[in-house]
């Protein structure tokens, strides 16, 4: 298993050198296009999409990750977030509906067959729903998950420590190994 990842240099707590701080922001900087991130119309349209979609930008603004690099994935995400509180109020409604056909049961407005078969009509649109809400809370997730893994692995490939400018260990080697071998 390797060490950890770095992280963005804004992140970074502790002594580095001015050398090794230079080289991590031109790095970083290298990663990203400099366009600033934008929200998409159908996004802005969606009240609970958009809230989303502005809290996101706050965060990656505070991380200067606020970049158009990332624009289509954190716009289908706050798309699907929509998506999700939408069907968390068709949820609500629904469950209203049983408290209302409880209560016309209650007052003999239909019998008990009629009244197991519109609750279990209710239930079942409760259950896709449900079924909605948990399809979009996992493509959600794989969302987080691949934009997390994706922003680190470009943090990766950052160096932590100035490369030195002669050749790596391995080349001198084979350099002295055949002027060792070629004499």
């Amino acid at each position: 298993m390797a060490g950890r990842s770095s992280k963005p240099i804004e992140l970074v707590k502790g002594h580095r050198t001015k050398a090794e701080k230079k080289i991590r922001t031109e790095a970083e900087k290298e990663l990203l296009t400099g366009i600033a991130l934008k929200e998409w119309p159908e996004v802005k349209k969606n009240p609970a999409a958009h809230k989303e979609f502005l809290r996101i930008k706050k965060v990656l603004n505070a991380i200067k990750k606020d970049d158009a690099l990332h624009e289509a994935v954190i716009n289908r995400y706050c798309l699907l977030y929509g998506e999700c509180q939408f069907f968390e109020t068709l949820k609500e409604t629904t469950n209203e509906e049983l408290k209302e056909l409880w209560e016309q049961y209650q007052k003999n407005a239909f019998d008990y067959i009629t009244y197991l078969s519109e609750k279990d009509k209710i239930y079942n649109r409760l259950l896709v729903a449900d079924k909605k809400i948990m399809e979009k809370r996992k493509m959600m997730f794989d969302i987080e998950k691949e934009n997390i893994m994706t922003i680190q692995s470009a943090l990766r490939s950052i160096p932590k420590k100035e490369q030195s400018k002669g050749d790596s260990p391995i080349a001198a080697f084979l350099k002295q190994r055949a002027g060792i071998n070629g004499s």
